[in-house]
């Protein structure tokens, strides 16, 4: 079993699938380095081998040191989605990180590259959204004023709330009336996807 992604690995894991279409042809490490805006080529060699061992990713052999992603939707895999771990729907904590997949529909997630969280808390009951609940994440960088989404706060900590964006000021809207919106300045809020789809066990 490979080991959890850290943060740094996933973000460049993300970085590559909501970039693919912007490299001509798989990207070599020194073409990824400039993309991310990073000094050491070393660095980056780690954190890719980290991804080949984990299968997101392989090597180009017939290309100077480049690199592809591995296909996810093919052959019985075709309606998982990685499980990433939790999300607060309550206080912000870290999403946690793990390498695994779950099944998901198809009706459940978007056409672009979508992932997985178990919601903890329950500032979201008044959506429909509890304890214990998976969501389906569509991954972006930007939301629309409504839109309920995966917020990086600080870059450390994730929550899961509605977003409403002003100038000079983002809050994020909890669903439950015995709980305060979060206001932040916008530079301390990073949008890593909108909710597209929701799962719930009853056993």
């Amino acid at each position: 079993m490979s080991s959890p992604l850290t943060r740094r690995q996933h973000e460049i894991y993300r970085y590559l699938r909501e970039h693919a279409r912007d490299f001509p042809h798989p990207p070599t490490l020194d073409e990824l380095c400039h993309a991310l805006g990073l000094r050491s080529k070393g660095s980056l060699h780690k954190q890719i081998q980290a991804l080949i061992d984990a299968g997101l990713v392989e090597p180009m052999n017939n290309r100077r040191r480049g690199i592809r992603l591995v296909p996810q939707d093919d052959g019985d895999g075709g309606d998982e989605l990685p499980m990433l771990g939790y999300i607060a729907a309550g206080s912000p904590i870290e999403a946690v990180e793990q390498q695994e997949r779950v099944q998901v529909p198809p009706f459940l997630r978007s056409e672009r590259p979508c992932y997985v969280l178990q919601v903890r808390g329950d500032s979201m009951i008044d959506e429909g959204i509890l304890d214990g609940d998976h969501i389906v994440v569509e991954q972006r960088d930007h939301a629309r004023n409504g839109d309920i989404v995966v917020a990086l706060i600080d870059g450390e900590e994730a929550t899961l709330k509605r977003i409403e964006q002003r100038p000079g000021e983002v809050i994020l809207h909890p669903a439950n009336a015995a709980m305060e919106p979060m206001r932040f300045p916008p530079e301390r809020v990073q949008i890593q996807g909108v909710l597209v789809g929701q799962m719930r066990s009853y056993h």
